[in-house]
């Protein structure tokens, strides 16, 4: 059999605020829903946007961080891998398919702070400096240079061709 490999690295807003919950052996996991923007031109030249909503999933303590420091429109950076389920469906009406992207790391880029009530993280410095400031403040939606602080970006490769975030 050949080698596999599924991952996934997304950038973008959440939607709305993550739904915490716990397993019924204790277990906690987060849902929460990325906005990511994209752009194209159409046949007559004109530049078109659009947005995709991609469903996130995170377990234990990844989890707990995600439900008590993000909330709707922080930015995140998440790595993780593509998951589909299946289920009947409720009406009986056959099977059904969902896709989640089940995240190993969640970077919180900007684009939210401190969430009220929870002690929350530091918005001014602390170990993630970055939190708390809009993605262009801390170099993300800007044409910045990101990409080549990432292994296998960046090296030898000329401006031009950057991936403009």
């Amino acid at each position: 059999m050949a080698a596999s490999f599924n991952k996934v690295i997304i950038m973008g807003n959440l939607a709305r605020d993550p739904e915490v919950r716990s397993t019924v052996d204790k277990r906690t996991w987060v849902r929460f829903t990325v906005a990511v923007d994209y752009s194209w031109k159409s046949k007559n030249g004109e530049v078109q946007n659009g947005c995709d909503f991609i469903p996130v999933v995170a377990w234990d303590r990844l989890a707990e961080n995600c439900g008590r420091y993000l909330k709707k429109g922080s930015g995140v950076f998440i790595e993780g891998r593509i998951k589909v389920r299946s289920y009947e469906a409720k009406d009986g009406s056959g099977k059904r398919y969902a896709t989640d992207v089940y995240a190993d790391a969640v970077k919180f880029i900007g684009g939210g702070g401190r969430r009220d009530g929870d002690g929350g993280a530091p918005s001014d410095g602390g170990r993630d400096a970055g939190f708390g400031k809009s993605m262009r403040d801390t170099g993300f939606g800007d044409g910045g240079d990101f990409m080549a602080d990432m292994p296998g970006f960046g090296e030898g490769e000329d401006k031009e061709n950057e991936i403009p975030f």
